[in-house]
């Protein structure tokens, strides 16, 4: 979920959905090549679903898509070479032997999305307000955005979190699914804020759970301000 307003901070809602036998770190810059990038790193492939970039208060995140669920490389190095290269990151990875995916990328300027189902890239420019994206895309007609849109516009969102169930619903918003390789469901949340030089992740594991959610914050002294 993103909310864009001109002049007003970027806000951000990602709840990661993955197998809970792979591990990740939580939110930190753990990218030596990518100073002030912060994001939850994948530990098997170390990409990562959502990074923001503090000094640009850039955020970039990747969902999968139904259309195809198995593909090489990772697609946790989107995020990544999106708050480096902006819509230029075509041109630094190449997607198409990837699984499906939406690439949302969103900043003071605005928010793009990529929609690739494994045969062809999209690029869709969304407007202000807020916008939905789930397995089938951005702002899609379907229940799942049915049953979050007025709940988005009308309470706090972690809010809304906290008041779910894990449940094997396809259309619900934090998940449990019994699969062959384990179990699928909800291993993370976080709420992001972000202007340049300034960012707030709230952000929790079991993200269903009210008390759960920790904040950190990071920053950036602009040029010319006294250390």
């Amino acid at each position: 979920m993103t909310r864009y307003e001109p002049g007003e901070p970027l806000r951000i809602l990602a709840v990661r959905d993955e197998l809970q036998s792979r591990d990740f770190d939580d939110p930190g810059a753990w990218w030596p090549d990518r100073r002030g990038v912060i994001g939850g790193r994948d530990r098997q492939a170390g990409g990562s679903w959502c990074v923001s970039d503090v000094a640009t208060g850039v955020t970039a995140l990747v969902l999968n898509r139904a259309e195809r669920r198995t593909g090489t490389p990772s697609r946790g190095v989107l995020p990544l070479a999106a708050v480096a290269h902006g819509v230029a990151w075509t041109e630094e990875v190449d997607h198409r032997g990837m699984a499906s995916f939406t690439l949302v990328l969103a900043g003071p300027t605005g928010v793009r999305a990529w929609e690739w189902d494994a045969q062809t890239l999209r690029q869709v420019d969304l407007a202000a307000g807020l916008h939905i994206a789930t397995p089938r895309g951005v702002d899609p007609d379907d229940d799942r955005v049915r049953r979050l849109d007025p709940m988005l516009r009308s309470q706090p969102w972690i809010d809304v979190v906290t008041a779910a169930e894990p449940s094997d619903d396809p259309a619900a918003l934090v998940v449990r699914h019994e699969v062959d390789e384990g179990v699928y469901a909800t291993v993370f949340g976080q709420l992001i804020t972000a202007r340049p030089g300034a960012l707030r992740i709230e952000h929790s594991r079991t993200p269903w759970v009210a008390g759960s959610w920790v904040s950190q914050e990071w920053g950036q002294q602009a040029p010319g301000e006294p250390g």
